[in-house]
């Protein structure tokens, strides 16, 4: 009898050994889905906006989920990814794009599990990729930081030097241009996602330089804090952050993953899931502008809904020509629109952006 009670608690003390992995079971049995982090559920941005979607998944579809937070972009997600397979998961999200390689490794491992992969561009036979279209909302923001600046300086703590960055900060700088011509994004990177202390002081160190409002691609609150204690203004992301900062948070451009996550989920139940490359946009509510503060300044309420709704009917495009690089060089001609596979692969900066992308070339 101890022999038989021996091997029953032995995949007992297997699951408690998976560190760090948590979730909660729900109605159907046959599905897991997995979520692979690459910060904290509580960091307030990127990764608390995909737990929203997963927690979204469990209340909606009723399914077991599991999760790991603080994955490094390293080898040691493949070990991740396996222990969520031996837990029962049959579809993983992996949520950031250092994953991307090893993804497509363990993929090729496991035939019968469904991966998807956050903000890369690889696939197999089971592995599709997915994004948003974040520059359509960062554009909305740019209209707001360029209504309200004061001293035609605009901060931008900016986290990597990768074509989605690059594009973000493009996207925003244009935005505000379109309501303030002579305004000026002044850019500082980080080279981290997820820092509150490295941070805080790029954000400092714009405001020093006379910048009156801080945007950011970063994972935490701290470019925002730092602006509210100088008393400037600040752009957000991810989530909204207006608890964070009050007396500085405008808006942010926010994602809504959830629907996204149901209805690949739904596919691998149903049976008709297929791998596929997806880039939603505002149409499709997986990005969107946060509900603008009493801090947002008069008439940007206004031009924002003027311009979502030019960029959802498709009679603005966000990098549409006549588009100039830092140097005055055309790289978008008038009536011509960037495509898909140029802005998924953007790696220089238009006119108004003040600093060096080193992409180590």
């Amino acid at each position: 009898m101890r022999k038989l009670w021996l091997f029953a608690l032995v995949p007992l003390l297997a699951a408690a050994l998976l560190a760090g992995c948590s979730g909660k079971t729900g109605v159907s049995k046959e599905m897991v889905a997995g979520f692979i982090y690459i910060g904290p559920v509580g960091d307030h941005g990127w990764t608390y906006a995909q737990d929203k979607g997963r927690v979204m998944v469990e209340e909606q579809l009723g399914i077991r989920t599991i999760y790991k937070e603080s994955v490094p972009e390293g080898p040691e997600v493949k070990d991740v990814i396996r222990n969520m397979i031996d837990q029962g998961a049959k579809i993983i999200f992996a949520g950031s794009f250092g994953y991307m390689d090893y993804v497509e490794e363990v993929s090729k491992e496991y035939p019968d599990i469904k991966f998807l992969h956050c903000s890369g561009y690889k696939m197999t036979d089971n592995m599709g990729n997915y994004f948003g279209r974040m520059y359509q909302a960062r554009f909305l923001s740019g209209l707001v930081a360029g209504m309200k600046t004061k001293t035609g300086k605009i901060g931008y703590v900016a986290a990597f030097e990768i074509p989605e960055v690059i594009r973000g900060i493009n996207a925003f700088t244009l935005g505000v241009r379109a309501v303030n011509p002579e305004a000026k994004v002044y850019v500082r990177w980080t080279h981290t996602w997820y820092d509150p202390g490295k941070e805080t002081e790029a954000a400092k160190a714009l405001l020093d330089e006379n910048c009156d409002v801080i945007a950011q691609h970063q994972d935490t609150a701290g470019p925002q804090q730092a602006a509210e204690a100088k008393g400037a203004y600040s752009i957000g992301y991810n989530s909204d952050m207006a608890s964070m900062a009050p007396n500085a948070y405008m808006t942010a451009p926010v994602w809504n993953w959830g629907p996204y996550f149901i209805d690949q989920i739904q596919k691998a139940m149903d049976g008709t899931w297929t791998p596929t490359s997806y880039w939603g946009g505002l149409e499709d509510g997986i990005v969107d502008l946060a509900p603008l503060t009493a801090n947002a300044p008069e008439g940007s309420r206004e031009k924002v809904d003027e311009m979502r709704a030019k960029i959802v009917s498709g009679e603005f495009h966000v990098f549409g020509g006549p588009l100039k690089d830092q140097k005055g060089v055309v790289r978008v001609k008038k009536g011509e629109v960037m495509t898909d596979s140029e802005m998924l692969s953007m790696d220089w900066f238009v006119e108004g952006v003040v600093g060096k992308i080193d992409t180590g070339k």
